[in-house]
């Protein structure tokens, strides 16, 4: 029997009301298994209501008990690793271990979050003129939001929730709409941990929702993982609202390749990051940019063999490396991808349209087979627009210049890497390339959870990144207090704006 999916308002399950629900596939199996309610506008301002409830208590809550607070929490997920990534991977479709990590690398941000009370922290400066001090404290802003993707179900709500509640906010998360069971149990287990009521709150929804959550004046900021036509939207929206924002959109990340790459690891490099997950992150690398025709000539001989060694299967199978896609929806908007690279003139090496899944019961699940083109060129619109998926694009160049170009001009500047032995070139590169995030001989060039994340032009609207310093800098407000005390000395009434040369 399909099960039913609920919100997690006030700190309990709460049942969907609007009548509208969405089905959540296996796609390893294809099959149906829950159904998520998209929440209707009321229930949406039932959530902000909650949070705004919750927000007074949270805040005055002294930061180092709501680091225990994570702590706590931190303990409780690790515990629950392996069961919240059997459900994820059940959900999304990537592969068991790769959806630990997906765990992981969210527990990474906890994990900072513990360290709060460093980070709360505001400057202070005595005597900056006579007898006049001057500090300044970090302040929640009250009610935010978070909406997150379907390919970190784990890893982004915890990036959101972690840096904001650590920073005395309360929340309302809303998931992805195909696969919300993992957001929903880290809030059950946030309350566990101690959070009252109320501080963690999950929706699940469309654009209702979203709109609600723009719209909403109860909600002082918004955070944003997703495509870049709906971070844009988001951006535009909360800005006209006058919200603070941050919008992280979609990425075409380039691993450029110079001539004294090791070529082993480069093609280990290439296979991880264009294929894991199905090609459905982000950070994939789904353009290799080999510096010389001899280069891509050794590197497209080397990939062939891998790709058809690649073991394409059930998600939870432990010997598969690359599991289905999302949705039959998905899987086909990546195929429409392959078929407008072939008209467009790429050569079509490896095609992963023919792949079909054998294992008993798995048939009809999301599947599509590695695919490799080669002599695509940047006048390509399958070049140009974000596939997410297991498409990888070989783009030839004649040299280093020309291959720094590439990433450069492109419109989304979210991710890139370098492979090289040539710690100078590896330099510049680095330094001058216009992206956001650059790997030098790593493939998928994610910052640590104590720096932060975020890319340049379309792949990222607002100032502030994700996570880290940066996170607590975005749900945070800094009040700057200047203060006198009597001194027994009346210097009368002053006409003049104050400086410290009094």
């Amino acid at each position: 029997m399909t099960r039913e999916l609920h919100h997690f308002i006030g700190g309990r399950q709460v049942a969907g009301t609007s009548g509208r629900f969405l089905d959540v596939f296996n796609p390893s199996s294809g099959e149906v298994q829950a159904k998520t309610p998209l929440a209707s506008r009321d229930e949406v301002e039932s959530a902000i209501a909650a949070a705004e409830k919750a927000f007074p208590e949270w805040s005055a809550t002294p930061a180092v008990k709501r680091a225990r607070v994570m702590f706590r929490f931190l303990e409780l997920v690790t515990a629950e690793k392996d069961a919240l990534a059997t459900v994820l991977s059940s959900e999304h479709g990537k592969v068991f271990e790769d959806a630990r990590g997906d765990v992981q690398r969210g527990l990474e941000v906890i994990e900072f979050a513990c360290g709060i009370p460093h980070f709360m922290k505001g400057e202070f400066a005595d005597n900056v003129a006579t007898g006049i001090d001057v500090y300044s404290m970090r302040k929640p802003l009250g009610v935010v939001a978070g909406i997150t993707p379907f390919n970190f179900p784990a890893m982004i709500p915890m990036w959101m929730f972690g840096i904001a509640l650590a920073c005395g906010n309360t929340m309302v998360i809303k998931p992805s709409e195909k696969d919300p069971s993992v957001p929903l149990r880290l809030a059950e287990l946030m309350i566990e941990a101690g959070a009252p009521e109320g501080v963690l709150n999950v929706v699940n929804g469309d654009k209702e929702a979203v709109d609600t959550l723009i719209e909403d004046p109860r909600v002082k900021a918004l955070a944003f993982v997703g495509s870049t036509p709906i971070a844009k939207y988001v951006y535009a929206g909360a800005a006209a609202q006058g919200k603070r924002c941050q919008a992280m959109g979609g990425a075409k990340n380039h691993m450029v390749i110079l001539p004294d790459a090791d070529l082993d690891q480069v093609v280990d490099a290439l296979i991880g990051s264009a294929f894991g997950s199905a090609g459905e992150r982000c950070m994939a690398n789904p353009v290799a940019v080999p510096v010389g025709d001899e280069l891509a000539d050794e590197i497209v001989r080397r990939l062939v063999p891998r790709m058809a060694e690649l073991k394409i299967g059930p998600s939870l199978d432990p010997a598969s490396e690359m599991g289905p896609l999302v949705t039959a929806a998905h899987r086909d908007r990546v195929i429409s991808y392959i078929e407008m690279g072939v008209k467009e003139g790429a050569k079509l090496v490896v095609d992963g349209r023919d792949f079909r899944c054998t294992a008993q019961g798995y048939e009809n699940g999301f599947y599509l087979g590695a695919t490799l083109f080669d002599h695509v060129t940047p006048d390509m619109q399958s070049y140009q627009d974000e596939i997410f998926g297991p498409v990888l694009q070989i783009v030839r160049a004649k040299n280093f210049e020309e291959a720094m170009a590439l990433p450069s001009k492109h419109r989304y500047g979210n991710g890139t890497s370098i492979f090289t032995r040539d710690g100078d070139a590896a330099r510049e590169y680095a330094d001058k390339v216009n992206v956001g995030q650059v790997g030098i001989n790593v493939p998928i060039p994610v910052p640590a959870s104590f720096f932060s994340f975020g890319g340049w032009k379309d792949s990222a609207f607002g100032d502030l990144n994700q996570y880290g310093t940066e996170g607590v800098r975005f749900y945070t407000e800094l009040k700057k207090v200047t203060s006198r005390w009597p001194t027994g000395i009346r210097a009368g009434a002053e006409f003049h704006i104050p400086t410290t040369g009094q």
